[in-house]
């Protein structure tokens, strides 16, 4: 039968189903009779038969290597993100549906949750939820067992609500296949198969994305637990690294612990401690007194915000921890209630806590260091100003007693001084301190006396009146901001030996009882800035002290020489500063008089003839010789 034979070699070229109709139709219409055509009928089907045994036979050989590949595809993968997405990838392509997705069970919330979608295009449906037994997905997650539907609107199977079929609609599926992704009996999550029209599922497809669900739940087991075993050697290793951190942080501490040790006992200062912090800590450090001056520094030291330091040292006493600031670090140096300053610690990145307790012991040995300063300087004050209080107030004292303590404390009494007079309203204590402070990074001596601040500087300058209004307004600016008030302050000299401090002394309190006469509280003045008016203003009337102040050093030139200098300056004046006529005057020789105002000059300064100076001079002369009788 040529015809039976036809249908081997359709079999042979894998021919299409119609095609199989071609021998029976020839048959039949060479007129046939009814057995032939009853046998091609026949032979038809069994073809048929053996092509699709054929056609079931390749697909399963297609399925097997697509689950073959996607074992070792998923094998492969080592992230739980990139396994999941693996899974719904292939699921569609082994399917050929329009949209494959997973849902995960979340333990915490009872449900199950999108988790990886391809070929969805509704963030509503991206972002899906289901509770167990609601929607397809829902019930096959609540019962473990695979469910399949070629139009999930009309099925009454499941418990339809209006979130899920509302996201369902909006992606435009309509036949689903959901199998549970399992780990022995617990259910971890469904995989799905999905089409946008009415598709029946055979039970091959159906083994087939369970058999893709059942590799796909080991891969992802397996994925998870590399990453929790990544997580733990990542644990493990920061835990080596804190052990380490700690470690060193104690080594550090142990280290600044006896640094600190060896500070205080060999009497080290805080420019010590800076450096010792330094060292250790690295980056820079400055240490600041309480006023915001810098005590000491240490590193490569920028200039310090002072909004900065400002916040974070207020932050800091709160707390008594230390604060951070932008860029550095700031720890209040205090000795219970008093705040003696801070340390500010520039370091880039950010201190660890380990650091941070340094840095705040290293405050506490700062604030042990400045008490201990502050507790000898303040002896030392004492026994300064106990000096200087004799020195200047008490003029019976032996001068031969008075030159020894002074070589003692390192002042010679023969070298030119300044004697400056503040006047300070309330808190004496402070006052004294502030001025103490003030005189000893000054090489000077500080007392109180009467209320006022008495300071006696060394004149570097030897011009009689060249240091003493800056001397004077220095301190009463320092002062002033120190007490937050106006300071009156003046200053008078130079003067050499216990009899000429004394008198600069009187003319500096002089000074200062004009300045408040003359409603200048919170100025600052010397005497050659106030002259006669000194004496006329002043509550004590000091005469002689006038008068030894403005020609002290002629008076004690003529005593001592035999000379007439006095005389010379007096006829000068009345002569209206004729130097022939004072010649004529005085019975010498023209030059005799110049030689004399030459030394005048010499002994009362180059601007003795300036109009100021020389109405306080002829007013002296004036003074002097009703004071002599003369």
């Amino acid at each position: 039968m040529p015809d039976a034979q036809e249908f081997l070699e359709l079999l042979a070229r894998e021919a299409a189903a119609v095609e199989f109709d071609g021998p029976v139709l020839r048959a039949r219409a060479r007129g046939e009779p009814a057995p032939v055509l009853a046998e091609l009928e026949r032979s038809r089907t069994l073809a048929l038969r053996v092509r699709a045994l054929l056609a079931r036979r390749h697909r399963r050989e297609v399925e097997l290597t697509g689950l073959f590949e996607t074992a070792g595809d998923l094998a492969a993968l080592r992230e739980v993100d990139s396994v999941l997405q693996a899974i719904v990838r292939r699921a569609r392509q082994l399917l050929g549906t329009d949209v494959a997705y997973l849902t995960l069970h979340d333990e915490d919330r009872g449900d199950t949750y999108m988790r990886v979608t391809d070929g969805a295009v509704s963030a509503w449906f991206r972002g899906l939820r289901l509770a167990f037994g609601a929607g397809l997905g829902g019930l096959v997650a609540q019962t473990g067992v695979p469910y399949v539907t070629s139009n999930y609107f009309t099925d009454e199977r499941f418990h339809h609500t209006p979130d899920i079929d509302g996201a369902v609609r909006e992606e435009g599926l309509i036949a689903i296949l959901g199998v549970p992704l399992a780990l022995g009996s617990r259910v971890v999550g469904v995989l799905f198969a999905a089409n946008r029209s009415e598709r029946p599922f055979a039970r091959e497809e159906i083994a087939l994305l369970s058999s893709l669900a059942a590799h796909a739940a080991v891969a992802l087991d397996s994925a998870r637990l590399l990453e929790e075993t990544r997580a733990a050697l990542a644990e493990l290793a920061n835990a080596n690294a804190m052990v380490r951190a700690h470690s060193a942080a104690v080594e550090r501490a142990v280290s600044m612990h006896d640094r600190f040790t060896e500070v205080v006992l060999r009497g080290g200062g805080v420019d010590d401690v800076a450096l010792a912090v330094t060292d250790v800590l690295g980056g820079a450090l400055v240490v600041l007194d309480a006023h915001g001056h810098r005590l000491a520094s240490a590193g490569d030291v920028r200039d310090l915000p002072a909004g900065t330091v400002a916040t974070a040292v207020s932050a800091s006493r709160a707390t008594g921890r230390a604060a951070a600031g932008d860029g550095l670090w700031v720890v209040a140096v205090v000795a219970g209630s008093e705040y003696l300053g801070a340390l500010v610690h520039l370091r880039e990145p950010v201190l660890v806590e380990a650091d941070q307790r340094i840095l705040e012991r290293a405050a506490l040995v700062t604030a042990l260091l400045l008490l201990f300063r502050r507790s000898v300087a303040e002896a030392e004050s004492r026994v300064r100003g106990e000096f200087l209080d004799d020195l200047l107030t008490t003029p019976h004292r032996d001068p031969g007693l008075l030159a020894e303590r002074a070589s003692r404390l390192g002042f010679d009494l023969e070298a030119p001084y300044v004697v400056v007079v503040a006047r300070v309203d309330g808190d004496p204590e402070r006052a004294a301190f502030s001025a103490s402070h003030y005189a000893s990074g000054r090489g000077a001596l500080s007392t109180t006396h009467g209320g006022d601040v008495v300071l006696l500087l060394p004149c570097h300058h030897g011009r009689p009146s060249g240091p003493c209004p800056e001397h004077a307004r220095d301190l009463a600016r320092e002062l002033g901001a120190g007490f937050g008030r106006p300071v009156t302050a003046g200053s008078a000299g130079p003067g050499r030996g216990t009899e000429g401090l004394r008198r600069a002394y009187a003319e500096a309190v002089r000074c200062v009882e004009a300045l408040v006469a003359l409603g200048r509280t919170g100025d600052a003045a010397g005497s050659h800035e106030l002259g006669y008016v000194g004496l006329l203003l002043s509550d004590r009337r000091d005469v002689a002290g006038f008068v030894g102040s403005v020609l002290g050093a002629v008076l004690a030139y003529d005593q001592r020489r035999g000379t007439a200098l006095i005389d010379t300056l007096d006829a000068f004046f009345a002569t209206s500063g004729s130097l022939a006529r004072t010649a004529d005057e005085l019975h010498v020789h023209v030059n005799t008089v110049g030689q004399r105002l030459e030394r005048l000059g010499v002994l009362l300064g180059e601007d003795w003839q300036a109009p100021d100076r020389r109405l306080d001079l002829q007013l002296a002369l004036r003074l002097h010789h009703l004071s002599v009788g003369g």
